[in-house]
């Protein structure tokens, strides 16, 4: 029988992502974030006149935050302890939304704070990809994890039966995220890994014969 599967989204649920964007974005452009409710694009305003930024300006920000400046992300606590714990158990890998051309870029990004996984890079929803891993593996159980809802009801449209947990470890976002378990698109909402690690080990320990 092949392994369970861990499949793990990797900013803000392995990494800080969002926090460091806007630290960057006050020192280096002349653009100001500020998380006042769900929408990411609404946060991100122009300093001078506050007018917020259109679409293409938010992906040309986004796109230069990780070419120039990934090695500023720090792992959210617990997290590195946590997912390699688990591949202790499963095989772990990571689906991240990406270019293709930043897969090599993230995945030695996360083995330099200790975490040796194979990185998915996906553009959009992420059901699809995620059933293709799936096809890839065969696990005898897949678990995903991912900070964003509307990923999670992707997952859930495209697999139903893959148990699936929602955990948003970044503070500045998790209040204002939608919660994919009361949505009926995640099995849990845990936000930090001291709380994860045991519910998805317990997730393995159940695992189906």
């Amino acid at each position: 029988m092949n392994r369970p599967l861990i499949v793990s989204d990797c900013d803000e649920v392995l990494l800080h992502m969002v926090a460091h964007f806007r630290d960057w974005l006050g020192e280096e452009t002349e653009v100001d974030f500020v998380m006042e409710g769900a929408d990411f694009s609404t946060a991100m305003r122009w300093r001078e006149s506050g007018e917020p930024l259109e679409q293409k300006e938010i992906w040309r920000h986004l796109g230069q935050f990780f070419d120039t400046q990934m090695d500023r992300q720090l792992p959210i606590a617990g997290a590195v302890e946590g997912i390699n714990t688990l591949a202790g158990q499963a095989d772990v890998v990571i689906l991240t939304n990406l270019t293709d051309e930043r897969q090599e870029t993230r995945r030695i990004q996360l083995e330099n704070h200790g975490i040796d996984a194979r990185v998915f890079t996906n553009q959009g929803p992420k059901g699809p990809a995620l059933q293709r891993i799936l096809d890839e593996y065969r696990p005898s159980k897949a678990i995903f994890i991912d900070d964003l809802p509307q990923h999670h009801h992707s997952a859930h449209a495209t697999i139903p039966d893959i148990t699936t947990l929602h955990l948003c470890g970044e503070p500045l976002l998790a209040p204002h995220i939608d919660c994919a378990h009361k949505a009926g698109h995640a099995d849990a909402r845990i936000d930090t890994w001291d709380e994860a690690l045991p519910w998805l080990m317990a997730q393995l320990e159940t695992e189906d014969a």
